[in-house]
């Protein structure tokens, strides 16, 4: 993977290939960023990076500037990666090793952006529990979106807070906003 701007432009971090992950493909990224970079300023946002993995999402915002970001992923050789390219690269992400469920029932942070990014094969319901403990806790700060990243064989227009879908390739982002 690589970090497409910023900062940290085009440098290149290698993940052990034992890690359980898919990361976000560069075409899909780069698409992604562009739709952000036209919304937001970066260096005023507070990022939540859910399912991180190999924190591909976090250090691209890192790069652009982005000056706190959550990064929680269940799996302890993921945290431990990012935990270590984090100092190595030294990015203002925090890493917390939690089940993402566990994690939003217990978090009161409030944030900009919340970026959700879990595996394909996760069930449908798992899908709208992230959008439903996002939303019915609150952790959207005013203007703040939620985006879950999913196959494009998975349709989530019908959870409330819905609000438009990207496609590119296999991968889809669904956005999801305060209404």
């Amino acid at each position: 993977m690589r970090i497409i701007s910023g900062n940290h432009k085009g440098r290149s971090i290698r993940a052990p290939k034992n890690l359980p992950v898919r990361p976000t493909t560069d075409m899909a990224k780069e698409a992604l960023f562009n739709i952000l970079n036209n919304r937001f300023y970066f260096a005023e946002l507070t990022i939540l990076d859910l399912f991180s993995g190999t924190g591909n999402i976090s250090y691209e915002f890192a790069s652009r500037g982005v000056p706190r970001i959550i990064a929680v992923d269940v799996n302890g050789g993921c945290t431990q990666f990012v935990e270590k390219t984090t100092k190595l690269l030294d990015l203002p992400i925090q890493v917390i090793q939690s089940d993402v469920f566990h994690y939003l029932m217990k978090t009161e942070e409030k944030l900009d952006l919340i970026f959700a990014d879990p595996p394909y094969d996760m069930a449908l319901s798992d899908f709208e529990n992230i959008a439903t403990l996002v939303f019915s806790k609150q952790l959207l700060l005013k203007d703040g979106i939620l985006i879950i990243e999913h196959s494009k064989h998975m349709n989530l227009s019908h959870v409330p807070n819905f609000s438009h879908v990207r496609k590119y390739g296999n991968s889809v982002f669904s956005f999801f906003e305060i209404t």
